[in-house]
């Protein structure tokens, strides 16, 4: 099954140059060199993938990302320019699931972005995880992986791919203590060369979209001060 991005990036030669690569590989690429039209795209088609700039004409990555996830939890790839830390943390805050930092090699992305279509399970399996157990049953909160969905007291929650991978696997081993260091690497799978607060951005938004629907689940996600974060289950 083909699978296809969009690229929504304002200049010129990275937009075209990262098409080139894409397209190489086998995906369809649709382009947008602005936030408007990128929004407007991603909103109206069905992306298995987005590839999203921070600093766009006419509407900012940040407000794109923000309205394209009030919708759809298709996987996003932020592309930021080095120095903008801040701008990247308000990224994960909106909604992204990850970041490369310009100047960076075409193939980089291109490996990026194959890593996180076979993590959201987009036409391939879900590796390790899936083979683990199917279902994760808990008294708030059901993690079913062969049809990646959870539900909080009867209610379904959607996703972002990064924020059900953080959830699956803290669930998975529960009562382990994991810093933020850990998670980077056993949850992302890559070379990551981001901030720490990654984990802690999508932490409170797990949080914030379990506990709309039930506050019992969300405290199941436990901060271990000075060290990290666990999955704890009440006794039943």
């Amino acid at each position: 099954m083909e699978q296809s991005i969009l690229v929504v990036e304002d200049e010129d030669r990275i937009r075209k140059l990262l098409t080139m690569y894409l397209e190489r590989e086998g995906f369809i690429v649709e382009e947008a060199n602005n936030g408007i039209t990128g929004e407007e795209k991603a909103l109206e088609n069905d992306y298995s993938m987005i590839l999203l700039d921070l600093m766009l004409p006419e509407r900012d990555g940040i407000t794109v990302c923000k309205n394209i996830r009030a919708e759809k939890a298709t996987p996003i790839l932020m592309l930021t320019a080095k120095g903008e830390e801040t701008n990247r943390i308000e990224g994960f805050e909106a909604g992204a699931d990850d970041y490369v930092v310009k100047p960076f090699s075409p193939r980089e992305v291109v490996l990026r972005v194959k890593a996180m279509l076979r993590r959201a399970g987009n036409g391939e399996t879900m590796g390790q995880i899936s083979s683990t157990k199917d279902v994760l049953d808990f008294k708030h909160m059901t993690i079913d992986n062969d049809a990646h969905k959870v539900t909080a007291d009867q209610t379904e929650i959607t996703l972002t791919p990064k924020e059900y991978e953080l959830l699956y696997f803290l669930a998975s081993h529960q009562d382990r203590v994991y810093d933020r260091e850990q998670l980077l690497k056993e949850v992302w799978k890559y070379e990551f060369f981001g901030d720490l607060r990654t984990v802690d951005t999508h932490v409170k938004r797990l949080r914030e979209k379990l506990s709309k629907v039930s506050k019992a689940a969300s405290q199941m996600i436990v901060t271990v001060w000075g060290v990290g974060y666990k999955f704890e289950v009440e006794d039943e």
